[in-house]
């Protein structure tokens, strides 16, 4: 196998894409995965640490993915900015979770990342449903 170079790294179209069917919103939107950079703002907002003690903060925790997530199917630039997250947030719970979920596992999050995230944490009351995913 050869070894790849810092340019090839760097050009490498790397980020994967999947239509997801919403009935809810009546039609189908596309999700892409989360570059590095962004999927460490999110986790920045979602987890807080002050020396030892971290605050997780998972309130509207799926409409922030979303907005991250759902992009133009032409241009593949976002959708939703972050002021569109609070009105994304009041969007059917289920519509939210099918994309979420989608978006969740093209950014290569899991439940064991969130563990991580939140060990030897104290929370913040969250909106979270415990359905086992972030």
């Amino acid at each position: 196998m050869a070894f790849l170079t810092k340019e090839q790294i760097l050009e490498a179209l790397d980020l994967q894409t999947e239509v997801v069917e919403v009935p809810e919103w009546g039609g189908d939107v596309l999700v892409k995965g989360l570059s590095g950079a962004e999927r460490d703002t999110l986790e920045s907002e979602i987890v807080t640490r002050k020396g030892k003690n971290t605050t997780v903060n998972l309130v509207n925790l799926r409409a922030k993915m979303v907005a991250r997530s759902v992009v133009d199917p032409e241009t593949h630039k976002r959708l939703f900015t972050d002021a569109d997250v609070q009105a994304l947030g009041k969007k059917s719970a289920i519509a939210l979770q099918r994309v979420f979920d989608v978006a969740q596992r093209l950014a290569g999050m899991s439940s064991d990342d969130v563990e991580e995230l939140t060990k030897n944490s104290e929370s913040e009351p969250s909106d979270d449903s415990g359905s086992g995913s972030l």
